[in-house]
């Protein structure tokens, strides 16, 4: 069973942005007809700026090759100075897509955050081939590291997995300046087992007394007839003993 981490993203990108003044929902609302984004910046030592930019734009950056742990050089309009930023959380309508809101935080460089990083599954497992399925159970890991070496996401080999194989956090091979958060032992990340039989119950059978009809159907036709020949027998007897006549 081979396992690998992806490189790190490590990739830094300018995005220039307008201020705005206000923060109230109406101001959100008329920023998204005109196409823009509103957003915030918090700020590693000053207060929190709000901000507005083209979605078209911020799209283009989120959907590059660092992924959403690109480094934002975050550059407010009017000024000269950056602040190295990172995303802190987004907002995006559920139906068409589109992006609501967006927080960045500042960070510094020479300093480590925590993030959490995807997971990805690469390779056919061999358990698959003999019958197995193979189930990701773990799609995220918390990590800690610099700015720039945040990994775009780790990928595991699962080729080499057979059926009652597991891959666990504790399988990865250590990645320089990564430090992972999670349980080593108890975060699994991908298993290989038998498939679920689903067994369906038996029908029941309802037992009967004896002359008793299932409920839902009707009974044999002359069935209630041939119950009442015994009483007719009896009335016919009172009318005159076998073998005398009325007088």
């Amino acid at each position: 069973m081979r396992l690998q981490s992806a490189a790190v993203a490590g990739e830094r990108i300018k995005l220039q942005v307008k201020e705005r003044a206000s923060r109230g929902s109406r101001d959100a609302r008329r920023l998204r007809r005109e196409g823009l984004v509103p957003g915030v910046l918090y700020g590693a030592k000053t207060t929190a700026q709000a901000f507005c930019i083209e979605e078209r734009e911020l799209r283009r950056v989120l959907t590059g090759a660092g992924g959403l742990h690109v480094i934002l050089d975050v550059e407010l309009e009017g000024q000269k100075s950056t602040h190295p930023s990172v995303l802190k959380a987004y907002q995006q309508d559920p139906i068409k897509g589109r992006l609501l809101h967006i927080d960045l935080q500042e960070v510094r460089l020479d300093q480590p955050i925590q993030a959490v990083v995807s997971v990805t599954l690469v390779g056919e497992a061999a358990g698959t081939k003999e019958g197995g399925v193979l189930s990701q159970v773990s799609r995220e890991l918390n990590v800690e590291a610099l700015p720039l070496e945040i990994p775009e996401h780790i990928d595991a080999d699962v080729s080499g997995l057979h059926i009652g194989d597991a891959v666990r956090l504790a399988d990865l091979p250590p990645i320089e300046g990564v430090t992972f958060l999670d349980d080593p032992e108890e975060t699994v990340l991908a298993t290989v087992t038998l498939p679920t039989k689903v067994e369906e119950p038996e029908p029941e059978v309802e037992e009967l007394e004896e002359g008793e009809v299932p409920e839902g159907e009707e009974a044999p036709e002359g069935a209630a007839e041939g119950e009442a020949q015994p009483e007719g027998e009896a009335r016919s007897g009172e009318e005159g003993e076998p073998g005398t006549t009325p007088g």
